[in-house]
């Protein structure tokens, strides 16, 4: 995920508010993301359903569950299962993170959402592309796009199809890809109308456009501060649940407001945690630390330190 301290207006594709709200648009939505996927991908996009900002919790307690950005799944003519093709659609603008370990552990997760309990036939698991869009080089050689799938080490020529494709988009990158993809690039890393330079980039342009003079779309991205508006709702969810749990005891009343308050400070500790296990290995020590304090105006500015360091180094110095 990558949050941004723009205006609503300086917003570009890259960010992951605005491809959120253009990807949800029910007039825009599916033909943005099949003109975006054409592109990037350089192949025909069938009927496609869209989700965006899709919440997979982890299978048991304890375990870190993940939060997609889009999720495209795509129905092909005469094929012998319902979703064919999924698509995960990523930008990413946090560095100093293992992407490709992060990529290994969102693909786990999204593959084990699409077999029944007890199905052998894995033939019916659809073809998973994990796409991550970033405005740095996650490799170091300059290319504007990286391929990767799994291969025979002793016999690279041999045919592995476990339909499984990682495709990382550089938008800075000069090597590799096509004019079309690099058009497109430059437009997600900066979405304004003379970076529309060939047909597709005016298409998707006209579709941002369009979602960028809704009111209702500006009146959100208002109330967006960073993960701030959705970590404060997860835990009144969260509270809210633990009060009416407690009132049934001790008043409803009373187990509400002190539900909500312990779902705030959860939700807020747990988002920190989040954030620092991107940047390294978090000792017991800081864990304690973080999960001991009751100070939401404390736990606040942690979690704002949180997603503007580079390293739990940098972290501990400055908390």
């Amino acid at each position: 995920m990558s949050y941004t301290n723009k205006s609503f207006e300086e917003l570009d594709v890259i960010d992951d508010f605005l491809i959120n709200a253009i990807a949800t648009d029910e007039e825009v939505g599916v033909p943005f993301c099949r003109r975006l996927l054409s592109v990037l991908l350089q192949k025909e996009i069938h009927d496609i359903r869209v989700i965006a900002q899709r919440t997979l919790p982890a299978p048991i307690p304890g375990l870190r569950g993940i939060r997609m950005d889009v999720e495209i799944e795509e129905s092909i003519p005469n094929s012998s299962i319902p979703v064919a093709n999924v698509y995960d659609l990523e930008p990413h603008l946090q560095q100093n993170m293992h992407i490709p370990k992060h990529n290994r552990f969102y693909q786990a997760k999204i593959d084990s959402r699409y077999l029944k309990s007890g199905e052998t036939n894995f033939s019916k698991l659809p073809n998973l592309y994990v796409i991550t869009i970033t405005n740095f080089d996650p490799f170091g050689y300059d290319y504007m796009m990286y391929t990767i799938k799994n291969q025979c080490m002793e016999l690279p020529e041999l045919d592995y199809d476990d339909g499984l494709r990682f495709y990382y988009f550089n938008t800075n990158g000069a090597k590799g890809g096509s004019k079309e993809i690099k058009a497109m690039l430059q437009y997600i890393q900066e979405s304004k109308e003379s970076n529309a330079t060939d047909s597709a980039t005016k298409e998707v342009h006209d579709y941002v456009s369009k979602v960028k003079v809704s009111p209702e779309v500006k009146i959100e991205y208002m109330k967006f501060d960073e993960l701030m508006a959705y970590a404060e709702l997860k835990g009144t969810e969260i509270g809210i649940q633990k009060g009416m749990e407690q009132g049934l005891q001790q008043g409803l009343q009373q187990g509400l407001q002190q539900g909500l308050q312990q779902g705030q400070l959860d939700e807020r500790i747990n988002s920190i945690l989040e954030l620092l296990e991107e940047k390294g290995i978090i000792s017991s020590e800081l864990q304690e630390k973080i999960q001991s304090e009751e100070n939401m105006d404390i736990l606040k500015s942690w979690f704002k330190l949180a997603t503007k360091v580079d390293s739990i180094s940098e972290f501990i110095s400055k908390m």
